[in-house]
C-alpha cells in the first residue's frame, strides 16, 4: 500500500510532467484540476515550479555528460522533485527522498532511469545536506 507522501510524489510527477509536455505553467495545471490535489502534492509542485531555476543549475552540475535538454522529461522531473525535496524538506529522511525517487523512476521510465537517477541525487544528497 502507498503512503500519503508517496502518493503526493506520484500524483506531483503527473501534473508536472503534464506542465512539461503541454509548456505551460504548473499553477495552470493545479487549478485546472477537478478534485483539489492533496496539500503534500501543491507543495511538491509549487516548490519545484518556483525554484526549477536553482534545481535545474544543481542538477546539471551533478549530471556529468548529460545535459538538461537531453535528459528524458520523467527523470528530470523526477530529479526535480528529489532536489526540491532535499533543499527544502529537512523533515524527509535523505533515505526516503532517494529510494522514492529511484522507485518512481524505475516505475515509469526504465532501468537506466534509475541508475541514473541514483546516480545523480546521490551527489546531490551529499553536497546539499
Amino acid at each position: 500500500m502507498t503512503d500519503a507522501r508517496s502518493a503526493a510524489r506520484e500524483h506531483a510527477l503527473s501534473l508536472l510532467y503534464e506542465a512539461e509536455t503541454k509548456n505551460c505553467p504548473a499553477s495552470e495545471v493545479l487549478s485546472a484540476q477537478i478534485v483539489d490535489p492533496e496539500p503534500d502534492t501543491v507543495l511538491l509542485v509549487d516548490g519545484v515550479a518556483h525554484y526549477t531555476q536553482k534545481i535545474d543549475e544543481l542538477i546539471a552540475e551533478r549530471s556529468s555528460g548529460w545535459r538538461l535538454d537531453r535528459m528524458a522529461t520523467l527523470a528530470l522531473i523526477v530529479l526535480r522533485i528529489a532536489t526540491f525535496e532535499l533543499l527544502h524538506r529537512p523533515d524527509v529522511p535523505t533515505a526516503v527522498v532517494l529510494n522514492e525517487a529511484v522507485e518512481l523512476a524505475k516505475r515509469f521510465g526504465t532501468d537506466d532511469s534509475g541508475r541514473f537517477v541514483n546516480g545523480v541525487l546521490a551527489t546531490m544528497a551529499r553536497d546539499v545536506r
